[in-house]
């Protein structure tokens, strides 16, 4: 399906709302396409992204489609349209509200302590013609339970201005101050504004379907979320440095990305958007990654987020283990254990992309990285708060005799493959990792017996990694029977594994960016050569491509890191966000949207490259 006939906008042109208890993307057109209510992984309620008739909310200019600017209020995941039309302009602000605190959360209830403000369970959006008059047009289309049930709709006032919107067992309530006229499954409204004139419209799952009183009360609440994010953001620390509004994006994205109520983060927004286009490689990203924890704390700690790495590590030490002690390499954002697999095949699929898949068919997979990810995940949180917690000690042992047990059996690997368990040399790595990081926390209680122990064992995982998992040409392996590269093996360098002077690290590096790569950008591994038990060519993965420039800063290769940082850099989507993938002969965006793990490393990437710039400027 060529760019041109695809009903469905690029992935990239999507804009993003959150509330940290879910998230929406808005098309260009003004239409939500996605939205689940009232969490990140419940079923989605416009579903568009998918299947065209699977739900929307179109909310802009009668008979225009294309807008003339769109973006972030700065600093905030708030966003502003402006559009031109034949009888003047008009500012649409969207907004997945934040307020205030008011008591206790029915709607999803918290595990982790208060805070002061929180996610309202409201969509606002308000209109303002700034000059001329325009007609402005409300389509509102709820399709329930992933698009299977249209929405049956009741007027709930009686002047018109409030609409229920009932389908799956739940309610949804339209609030505006338009008259609303229902149309079957549809509720509509249109009006002409002239200049100076405002108008709202909202969308309430929140307790008793409470929604702003009127358009003044709209724009306040809306008003309120932006000073919201600016504080928030106000915590941060972003050196002044021309990569400061890139980090501040993707911290804004990866906070959007959190589960207030537990701490968890997802790892993207959406489920099943393709990594290869018109393929079955279409993936439930919705879930809490295991092997995210680390990247997560990583940034979150550099940007001096504290409270927020304290939430995630506390939501790590309350998931259930599975019988043998270990954790699962995800769980949902609730921790839930169970995140069985099945396909929505009634649906199209973002441009025939096929199957439609909720849940992860991988949540009871063996993967022995996620070990090492737990591992450095508690030292990272250990050293900044310079304290161990009593209740996350049991969690360090468990972990580490689940690597000692496990770092010898084969796996599926980081990627997740389907096909053949293998040796894989990156998940022996992170069981290194796990004991290298388990003795050091052993230290750090004073336990010298665990200390050598766990130690000693990790020098064992190294000493075998580097007999049977370098080739003949001093590169590391993608796993023990091949010579296939991987771009898993550049985080040897990034977690301590061997030096960047070392010349295998040196050897890896170039062989990966020079033979792993597509115009510059990388691949996680070449299909052809990889038995994932799937078919179909992939996108260059970003997170790779900036796992590079990080490797690249450690190996001393300063100009090639910032020039492949400002590679990636331009191919952002217009609003500063990235997806899992970018095809280098179509340049666009693949895979989920937005991707945390683009993000994480966006900002381990760039916090490499500040460091040394000022480490340049120190010295000199």
């Amino acid at each position: 399906m060529s760019l041109t006939t695809s009903p469905f906008p690029p992935i990239a042109d999507y804009a993003f709302l959150s509330n940290c208890h879910t998230g929406a993307l808005v098309a260009p057109d003004g239409s939500v396409d996605w939205l689940c209510v009232p969490a990140f992984d419940s079923p989605s309620v416009f579903g568009n992204l998918l299947d065209r008739g699977a739900g929307s909310f179109r909310f802009g200019p009668y008979g225009i489609n294309v807008p003339t600017a769109r973006d972030y209020v700065p600093g905030t995941n708030v966003m502003t349209t402006t559009w031109h039309t034949p009888g003047g302009w008009l500012l649409v602000r969207d907004a997945l509200t934040m307020g205030p605190r008011r008591g206790p959360d029915t709607v999803t209830p918290h595990t982790r302590p208060p805070t002061d403000d929180d996610g309202e369970h409201l969509l606002v959006r308000t209109v303002e013609c700034l000059e001329g008059s325009v007609e402005i047009e409300l389509v509102c289309e709820p399709a329930f339970d992933y698009g299977r049930e249209p929405a049956e709709w009741t007027l709930v006032d009686g002047d018109g201005h409030a609409a229920d919107a009932t389908g799956a067992g739940s309610t949804i309530r339209l609030s505006t101050d338009l008259s609303i006229g229902i149309e079957q499954g549809s509720a509509r409204a249109r009006h002409v504004l002239t200049q100076g004139e405002r108008a709202f419209c909202s969308l309430s799952w929140a307790e008793g379907l409470a929604a702003p009183a009127d358009t003044d009360d709209a724009g306040a609440r809306i008003d309120t979320t932006v000073r919201f994010w600016r504080s928030w953001l106000a915590r941060a620390r972003i050196p002044d440095h021309s990569l400061r509004h890139p980090v501040e994006r993707a911290a804004l994205t990866i906070k959007g990305l959190t589960y207030m109520p537990t701490g968890a983060t997802v790892a993207a927004l959406t489920t099943s958007l393709p990594e290869t286009p018109g393929g079955e490689r279409n993936w439930d990203y919705r879930y809490t990654w295991m092997r995210d924890s680390t990247f997560t704390l990583q940034a979150l700690h550099f940007l001096l987020l504290d409270w927020e790495a304290d939430e995630f590590m506390q939501f790590v030490a309350d998931v259930e283990p599975t019988e043998d002690g270990s954790l699962q390499i995800m769980y949902g954002i609730d921790g839930r254990r169970d995140l069985t697999e099945s396909t929505r095949d009634e649906l199209s699929g973002y441009e025939g992309a096929h199957p439609v898949r909720i849940g992860n068919g991988a949540f009871d997979q063996r993967q022995n990285d996620v070990y090492g990810a737990v591992l450095d995940s508690l030292l990272l949180h250990t050293r900044r708060s310079r304290h161990l917690p009593r209740r996350l000690w049991p969690l360090v042992q468990s972990q580490a005799a689940g690597a000692i047990a496990a770092w010898r059996d084969p796996d599926q690997g980081i990627w997740e493959a389907r096909g053949k368990p293998q040796h894989y040399v990156s998940s022996k790595l992170m069981c290194w990792v796990a004991l290298d990081r388990a003795a050091k926390l052993a230290g750090i209680r004073g336990d010298d017996k665990l200390q050598a122990s766990w130690h000693e064992t990790a020098e064992e995982i190294r000493a075998d990694i580097l007999a049977n998992g370098v080739s003949d040409r001093g590169v590391l392996r993608q796993h023990y029977d091949t010579d296939a590269l991987d771009a898993s093996t550049l985080l040897a360098p990034l977690f301590g594994f061997l030096p960047g002077s070392d010349e295998r690290i040196r050897n890896t590096v170039d062989a990966i960016s020079s033979e792993l790569t597509e115009n510059g950008f990388v691949l996680r591994y070449v299909t052809d050569e990889t038995d994932d038990g799937l078919s179909g060519k992939e996108g260059t993965f970003l997170i790779c491509s900036f796992w590079l420039v990080s490797a690249l800063t450690m190996v001393g290769e300063m100009r090639r890191a910032t020039d492949l940082m400002e590679r990636l850099l331009r191919v952002a989507s217009p609003l500063g966000l990235y997806a899992e993938e970018f095809e280098v002969d179509r340049a666009r965006h693949l895979g989920n949207f937005p991707q945390a793990f683009s993000h994480l490393a966006l900002i381990e990437a760039a916090g490499r490259i500040i460091l040394a710039d000022r480490l340049e400027e120190w010295s000199g």
